[in-house]
């Protein structure tokens, strides 16, 4: 009787511990998926470059220029367009009228994100008549490029949601992104977490200025630079010269970065970034030799990754 009872017993033993190891088996939950790295991925210089050869090429077939009104201004607006959409984008054209000619914003979105906190990355498209603007401001429109087309290879989930734009018309006075604000209305103006503007980024004698409007957009900015011990300057004396101009005008906070145009160095900025005092930033701005050779392969580089930190960072 007891060696029965024993073995009964540790038969409803086993199949104890078997049913209870297969429930522990269901209950367990399925291995988690890895963490999805927030850092910005390091935006390849040479990519930049290549659409600026891309940009250059579309000037030399249209008369040297990629001036607002021109065809050469249209190709280079359908090649952002094509490579935005071949990459998931959401891609319109915002049409407006300037000195008689049609004009073109490129505006771009990638989708999910809060539509109520909207980061938002821009850059003008226009060169001036005089040459093909590879500096002026193919550099920003390129590096933005180049962050987009990032953004979707990473298949980036920002908390917020992200946009890039091209503006047309910037040489006659910030005309396509006046346009946008003024057509956004206040509602949609409020949705705007932060607008980050980028007018030439590949000068040939670099300085590295950040816009110093909003203290917490510049500071993303210039904390990125000092981890690389570059020494930065606050850009001060081309506000309501560029794009931001029109947003900051409508209460939205507003940073970016400038490497230099018109501009001849201090003693300072000379000691800082190399030089002589009383250089030029770029002797061929809004001249006809604004072209691929006119760009700083380094300070291209090292802006648009401060750009793709600062759009990782700022979404998150």
């Amino acid at each position: 009787m007891r060696r029965a009872a024993l073995a009964a017993g540790a038969c409803t033993a086993l199949v104890a511990a078997l049913l209870g190891s297969a429930a522990g088996a269901q209950a367990s939950p399925p291995t988690a998926a890895p963490a999805r790295t927030l850092s910005a991925p390091d935006i390849d210089g040479a990519a930049v470059k290549a659409d600026l050869g891309e940009l250059q090429k579309i000037a030399d077939a249209n008369g040297g220029t990629r001036a607002h009104g021109t065809a050469g201004y249209k190709a280079s607006v359908d090649f952002i367009q094509a490579k935005l959409e071949a990459a998931g984008f959401t891609t319109k054209l915002q049409e407006f009228t300037s000195g008689g000619a049609k004009g073109y914003n490129v505006i771009a979105d990638w989708p999910g994100g809060d539509s109520d906190k909207v980061v938002m990355a821009g850059a003008h498209l226009d060169s001036v008549d005089a040459g093909p603007g590879i500096n002026d401001n193919g550099s920003g429109a390129a590096g933005i490029l180049e962050v987009a087309l990032a953004v979707a290879k990473a298949d980036l989930k920002p908390a917020g949601h992200l946009r890039f734009a091209w503006w047309g018309d910037e040489e006659a006075g910030m005309v396509g992104s006046s346009h946008y604000v003024d057509a956004l209305g206040a509602d949609g103006l409020a949705k705007i977490d932060g607008y980050l503007n980028f007018d030439m980024i590949g000068s040939p004698n670099p300085g590295y200025f950040v816009y110093d409007d909003d203290a917490r957009l510049e500071k993303v900015f210039t904390d990125w630079f000092a981890a690389k011990k570059i020494a930065t300057e606050p850009e001060t004396e081309g506000d309501g010269r560029s794009d931001h101009a029109p947003f900051k005008d409508r209460g939205v906070k507003v940073g970016g970065l400038y490497s230099g145009g018109e501009r001849t160095k201090t003693e300072r900025q000379a000691a800082q970034w190399g030089g002589t005092a009383g250089e030029e930033f770029d002797a061929c701005y809004h001249r006809s030799c604004d072209t691929l050779k006119n760009i700083d392969d380094k300070a291209l580089d090292t802006n648009t990754d401060a750009i793709a930190n600062a759009v990782w960072e700022l979404s998150s």
